[in-house]
């Protein structure tokens, strides 16, 4: 239930910035409440063999040209656990505030889950910043963006289930080509063409108002984004139940009156915050 308090503080807040340019840069903490492990967690490893992968290690280009097999299979299985989740209610609010606002609305998504796309949200005015684990992508040193949906043959993959040389068949371009799974791994870094970073940042920095839900802030970009929005004038709104880097950035002193934290997830605050943001 929301707290009075900071719901009274989310309209002061609301009422003096007036946004009409939104941006939401949404983490792992808004896919945990549907039920998906954080990518760090304990179903992030992976065993090969006798030996556990750390998901640092695993989700790396290096890794996949040592053991191209064994990541697409590790993804695979990842999918499996994102599919069997479904959209919650912050998702739906979300979709149902990109209709309100139309081109004033712009969501950056550090998911690969898809989920976003699932409630509602559109191609056109959501940003996939680590990409989408239903896609894959032709490898070519990891740079080509020939990027392609998961071939429908391909079926659910349980933790234990073998990826069959018949399943192995299907990860390939109608050339043949080798195809790697379409998101940014750890040695790798953001570029426009395969993740639209430079149009984030445009939206960031043309938004009147910056929301962050749910990162701990591990990641580079969502930084990056967020302090281009606060030097170009934004508010910022940090949804998250723990007091991290995020929360304590809006409480700094400098961002007095533009800058609020509202303890809770996901599900508890964004449709309270996209009430108030519709109307």
């Amino acid at each position: 239930m929301t707290n009075p308090t900071d719901l009274r503080a989310l309209d002061a807040l609301l009422d003096r910035t007036n946004p009409k340019r939104v941006v939401v840069i949404t983490g792992a903490g808004m896919s945990a409440e549907s039920g998906i492990p954080t990518f760090r967690g304990k179903d992030g490893y992976w065993t090969i063999g006798a030996t556990e992968y750390h998901p640092q290690e695993l989700a790396t280009l290096a890794a996949y040209r040592k053991l191209p097999r064994e990541v697409w299979h590790w993804y695979l299985y990842r999918r499996t656990v994102c599919r069997a989740a479904q959209p919650n209610s912050a998702h739906f609010a979300l979709a149902e505030l990109e209709r309100e606002l139309g081109d004033r609305f712009m969501l950056i998504s550090q998911n690969v889950d898809g989920l976003h796309r699932i409630a509602g949200n559109t191609d056109e005015r959501t940003i996939e910043i680590h990409g989408n684990i239903d896609r894959m992508r032709v490898h070519a040193d990891g740079t080509e963006a020939v990027i392609l949906p998961i071939p429908a043959a391909m079926p659910m993959l349980g933790k234990t289930d073998p990826l069959t040389d018949e399943l192995w068949a299907l990860l390939r371009d109608d050339q043949h080509r080798p195809t790697r799974p379409h998101v940014l791994w750890f040695d790798e870094c953001y570029s426009e063409e395969l993740y639209r970073v430079d149009t984030a940042l445009v939206a960031a920095h043309e938004c009147e108002l910056v929301v962050v839900i749910g990162t701990s802030g591990a990641a580079s970009f969502p930084w990056r984004a967020t302090d281009v929005a606060l030097a170009a004038g934004a508010a910022l709104v940090v949804i998250d139940p723990d007091k991290g880097p995020f929360a304590q950035h809006a409480m700094q002193p400098k961002l007095a009156g533009r800058g609020l934290w509202l303890p809770g997830g996901a599900v508890e605050w964004v449709p309270a915050l996209v009430e108030r943001l519709a109307a």
